[in-house]
């Protein structure tokens, strides 16, 4: 018989005696996110997105939250499993016996396949904008019984990026850039999450072309391209990954005559930082303005 018929009386229970966590009292329910409705505050959560993770635990829900998929690697005391959020196996995440699932797509159909155990799945999609990523803030707080938490949360993050950006020198001439994801030279234009962050201080990407909307927003340069281009700056999002770094970079064919690389303006980012729509995403936006504020310094 399968795990996931066997489990279905079990997740249709009250929260489990032996989970650690209580519910907090003043938390108002039922609520509804999109088109789920959650009747009551979920106790046990498994989370399969690294940005939602670190969402609910920025907001208090940590103590609720079971499991969380492989990539979700922060915080350090979140319950890290093997859990995959890119191929989900609904029996391998109805073992923790969760109330809540949140994922941030619904892949091979995985919520239709919780629901036959009485699990609910909350999806929420990437963010496209900081609006979104604020906006998820509020409605993880609103689905967890920290609606308040994620309100502040949402209204601390816009406030910290919004005085960042203010504080930060406006460049003297306009200022071009490369973002690359990867040793392939995909990239990211302004219509992405990540482009629209860098957007903010008024830098020119490269990638976006004719149209930003190429490749669904992340288009794969040609290594010509970029060195036509001839970038001010470059921002590498595959340094932990790929071990790149401003030497790596400057040893590549041709790169070397690149403006970023002689004027020393390549930069390292922190990948899991850089792709996530978290409340770290503070700590992307201070890594973009102190990259800005160096260049501005040495012109």
């Amino acid at each position: 018989m399968s795990l996931l018929v066997l489990l279905a009386g079990c997740a249709s229970h009250q929260p489990d005696e032996d989970s650690s966590a209580r519910p907090d009292t003043e938390a108002v329910f039922p609520v509804t996110i999109g088109s789920v409705t959650i009747d009551r505050q979920p106790t046990r959560i498994v989370s399969l997105s690294p940005s939602a993770t670190e969402t609910l635990f920025a907001l208090g829900a940590g103590p609720h939250v079971v499991a969380v998929d492989s990539q979700s690697d922060y915080p350090p005391e979140a319950p890290h499993t093997a859990l995959s959020a890119l191929s989900p196996d609904p029996e391998a995440i109805a073992g923790y016996r969760p109330d809540l699932v949140i994922a941030s797509a619904d892949t091979n159909g995985l919520s239709a396949a919780l629901a036959k155990t009485g699990v609910q799945t909350l999806v929420m999609p990437d963010a496209k904008t900081l609006d979104d990523a604020y906006a998820e803030f509020v409605e993880l707080g609103k689905a967890t019984g920290h609606q308040a938490e994620g309100e502040s949360l949402a209204r601390q993050t816009h406030s910290d990026i919004d005085k960042i950006v203010a504080d930060t020198p406006k460049p003297a001439k306009p200022l071009s850039f490369y973002y690359e994801l990867d040793q392939t030279y995909y990239s990211v234009t302004s219509k992405t999450f990540i482009g629209q962050v860098l957007a903010r201080f008024g830098l020119t990407n490269i990638a976006d072309g004719n149209d930003p909307s190429v490749s669904g927003g992340y288009p794969q340069l040609s290594a010509e391209r970029i060195l036509q281009a001839n970038p001010d700056l470059v921002f590498l999002a595959d340094s932990k990954c790929c071990g790149q770094n401003a030497q790596t970079v400057a040893a590549r064919p041709g790169w070397n005559t690149l403006t970023a690389v002689k004027d020393g303006q390549v930069f390292a980012l922190d990948d899991d930082i850089a792709s996530r729509w978290s409340p770290r995403v503070v700590e992307l936006v201070r890594a973009v303005a102190d990259a800005v504020t160096r260049v501005n310094h040495a012109g």
